[in-house]
């Protein structure tokens, strides 16, 4: 008969691969047929036990305890889903979606080929609705995808119970929920890691080809998600150095060419571009990556990012004090998330003492991984009165970091461009005309005039201008000074928008150049001050708005 910590890990799907059960069919001598990869040697004994012993099916306390945290991430996602302003960023997402899809594969290939697969699902989405609150949903329906999505790689990894921990704490993470609110392609990159990397132990355990597939095709996606997925990629390649080559299919080593292949487009434009796109990320410190090590554990503070650490060490301890190979599978997986978890950052760290890379919100593609380690930490906890006061204190904390994030932004200084249209909008006159600092200035100001006054085309627009349309020029065209001058000579007034150019020597070059211009033609001149955004009018006469 067996014992009540027996009753009580197979009730969660634990599962030992270190000790194999031995199936009744093999008991009673029944047939059992042994899979073509292990018979011609692709899997070893040892995976080929873990792979083909049968699975336990999901029981209907499992499922419903998942949808339970599902609902319950899906309320923290949606609540004040469209409270926060609708920054620079999304503005511009906006409006790379709504190009034509000439223009809009010219700026993919020129300028943003980073979050191109966000953006193409991002044209369908913009059908259904255009506010910012709905916008942003998209984003939520990745999010909520990626809970499950956990809960089963946890599941493979190591149990139900880990699965079903790993889940809780991420549905209760400020930092998912944060860019769960955010019309970007971060929680869709999240979600395309998890599913990497649950085809990735697939194809481990057992590579077929949908497996195998799978973890292609995922990991492919992922990057043009984001370039940095590249680096949970590379993680994974990796971790293979610490298990028993005996044990890594040869098949799923070819993996990593497919991937490389599917994602050279991504390689080319790096090669083509550098950079440049990066150019304004400071340089990292000490006290940046405490910061950001307290926004990926949640936004609470040093509390929070104890408590994580000592679940993550309580998970991977073991692998000190035991007398196992390093090499084997129960190992391996730990020393897999923590791969996940660090190599991205410290990679990146190092490469940025030639050219800064860091940049927080880039790495939220480890929580899944903190997430994980922190599960399994827990999970040794085997007396459920010991798991659950631990993790109710962790989501007290976590929690305490989601209502400060509704209450005040974190990781992230938003420019009120809504505010700043609204101004614009309501004092322009008829005859006005608008230039803009950088050429991407106009695109979130164009996405509020078509939300604050869908009918109105507003002041003429100078610069940027390539014709009666958006086109991906107007994204990335420099200013024509002469042309410029010439032109602005026509009108009464012209506003000048100006987007985050303080510089500590004084104004971004091209605003200085900008200034100059205006000022030189018009005697008039007024500032107006808001979040992120100055609007300076020039008038040939007193023309107060």
């Amino acid at each position: 008969m067996p014992d009540a910590a027996s009753l009580l890990a197979g009730s969660f799907g634990y599962h030992d691969y270190s000790i194999v059960k031995i199936p009744e069919n093999v008991r009673t001598g029944e047939i059992v047929k042994i899979p073509e990869n292990v018979r011609t040697g692709e899997v070893s004994p040892t995976m080929a036990a873990a792979s083909f012993a049968p699975s336990r099916a999901f029981s209907l306390l499992e499922l419903s305890a998942l949808s339970v945290i599902t609902a319950v991430a899906a309320m923290l996602r949606c609540h004040l889903l469209g409270a926060k302003i609708f920054w620079f960023d999304e503005c511009v997402g906006v409006e790379i979606a709504r190009l034509d899809w000439f223009n809009f594969s010219r700026i993919l290939w020129r300028r943003e080929a980073n979050m191109s697969l966000y953006y193409l699902f991002l044209r369908f989405w913009l059908h259904l609705g255009n506010t910012p609150a709905f916008i942003r949903s998209l984003s939520v329906v990745f999010a909520l995808a990626t809970i499950p999505a956990l809960y089963l790689l946890g599941r493979r990894l190591f149990d139900s119970r880990t699965g079903l921990i790993a889940a809780i704490l991420l549905a209760f993470n400020a930092y998912h929920i944060r860019y769960s609110q955010e019309a970007r392609s971060y929680a869709l990159t999240v979600l395309l890691c998890v599913l990497s990397s649950l085809f990735f132990i697939g194809s481990l355990q057992n590579p077929s080809r949908r497996a195998r597939l799978g973890h292609i095709l995922t990991s492919s996606l992922a990057v043009y998600a984001h370039f940095f997925a590249a680096l949970v990629v590379l993680a994974q390649y990796f971790s293979l150095r610490f298990l028993d080559g005996a044990k890594i299919p040869a098949a799923t080593r070819k993996n990593w060419r497919w991937i490389g292949l599917a994602i050279l487009p991504v390689a080319m434009f790096v090669i083509a571009t550098g950079a440049g796109p990066l150019s304004w990320i400071p340089r990292p410190s000490l006290r940046g990556l405490w910061v950001f090590a307290i926004f990926l554990t949640g936004n609470e503070g040093p509390r929070l990012v104890m408590a994580s650490v000592i679940a993550c060490v309580a998970a991977v301890l073991p692998l000190f004090l035991n007398q196992q190979r390093q090499s084997s599978w129960e190992n391996w997986r730990y020393w897999f998330l923590a791969l996940w978890l660090v190599f991205p950052v410290l990679l990146t760290v190092a490469l940025s003492f030639a050219r800064p890379l860091f940049l927080a919100r880039y790495f939220v593609i480890c929580l899944p991984a903190l997430n994980l380690l922190m599960a399994a930490g827990l999970a040794r906890l085997r007396s459920l009165w010991l798991v659950t006061p631990a993790l109710i204190v962790l989501l007290i904390l976590s929690l305490q970091g989601t209502v400060s994030y509704y209450e005040r932004d974190f990781d992230l200084g938003r420019d009120n461009w809504a505010d700043a249209s609204q101004f614009l909008l309501s004092n322009a006159r008829p005859g006005d005309a608008i230039v803009f600092d950088i050429a991407m200035g106009r695109m979130p100001y164009e996405y509020n005039r078509s939300i604050l006054s869908p009918g109105s085309s507003g002041p003429t627009v100078l610069y940027p201008n390539h014709g009666p349309r958006i086109t991906f020029m107007d994204f990335v065209g420099k200013p024509d000074y002469a042309k410029l001058k010439n032109s602005i000579y026509q009108y009464p007034r012209v506003w000048l928008v100006l987007s985050y150019v303080e510089t500590p020597s004084g104004l971004e070059p091209n605003a200085t150049s900008m200034v100059a211009l205006l000022n030189a033609a018009y005697p008039e001149y007024k500032e107006y001050h808001f979040s992120g955004v100055d609007i300076c009018l020039f008038a040939k006469r007193d023309s107060r708005p």
